[in-house]
């Protein structure tokens, strides 16, 4: 229980990735606010955590709009009282179809940026006035392994998620004076429940053989790291990138 009253937001807990971080942080007794566009999953989430006598509540949320944003964490605060930890996991990614960059419209490109970079810049400005009075946070975005791999045909995809580590290091460098931690973590190609189409199954294969752990990634493989980062014992670190992608990628 070392998460036990700590309030726990998450950006895009409604599947995925999200979801397996909120049953995990609601395990360790946090309190989860699931900040998710899809209402009807958001609330299954939530249903799911409380049915298992935890802690969560659904909260309706688009993160690339700076008023959807805002009354999320108003809700929070007013129902909790405080922020402990944010989870920048919310994005664009299993939708995206693979294509020369040129083939990415203006519109398609924009509405990525919007999700993937805008919605964590502008949860960011949402919760660091809280996590400044209190003198302390967590904050924890996801980036991608395919930044440092280069990797083809999802040029706006790679780009945003570049953008991540940028912000992540640049705003470590201005909240730290008030205790508050940034990190990202950098995962590889994670399978859920979410259908994909950018990552073809001749493609995982080969990206399997190239781990030093030759095995598909889940979002299990993630828990430990992003619980770690926000807990107590990552108290010192901020401003730094962790892959956890079985070691396809060293850096």
């Amino acid at each position: 229980m070392r998460f036990k009253d700590k309030v726990v937001i998450i950006t895009g807990a409604g599947q995925g990735i999200g979801r397996a971080f909120a049953h995990a942080f609601a395990r360790e007794g946090a309190r989860i606010v699931i900040a998710e566009i899809n209402e009807a999953n958001a609330r299954a989430v939530a249903k799911e955590i409380t049915e298992g006598g935890l802690e969560a509540v659904a909260i309706t949320t688009d993160v690339s709009d700076e008023g959807s944003v805002d009354k999320m964490v108003k809700a929070t605060v007013e129902k909790y009282g405080h922020i402990d930890v944010l989870v920048n996991n919310a994005g664009i990614m299993a939708t995206i179809k693979m294509k020369p960059f040129w083939e990415i419209s203006v519109e398609e490109w924009d509405k990525l940026m919007a999700v993937n970079v805008r919605g964590i810049f502008l949860c960011c400005k949402a919760v660091v006035p809280i996590m400044k009075a209190q003198e302390k946070g967590k904050m924890i975005n996801m980036s991608s392994d395919t930044v440092l791999m280069g990797r083809p045909y999802y040029l706006h995809y790679v780009t945003s998620k570049a953008g991540v580590i940028g912000l992540t290091r640049a705003l470590a460098r201005e909240v730290g004076d008030w205790n508050i931690n940034v990190n990202a973590i950098m995962p590889g190609a994670v399978e859920t429940e979410i259908p994909r189409e950018s990552v073809t199954p001749e493609q995982l294969k080969a990206m399997i053989a190239q781990r030093c752990i030759k095995r598909r990634e889940t979002p299990q493989d993630l828990v430990g790291t992003v619980m770690f980062l926000a807990s107590d014992e990552a108290g010192f670190i901020t401003g730094q990138i962790i892959h956890v992608d079985g070691g396809l990628v060293m850096y």
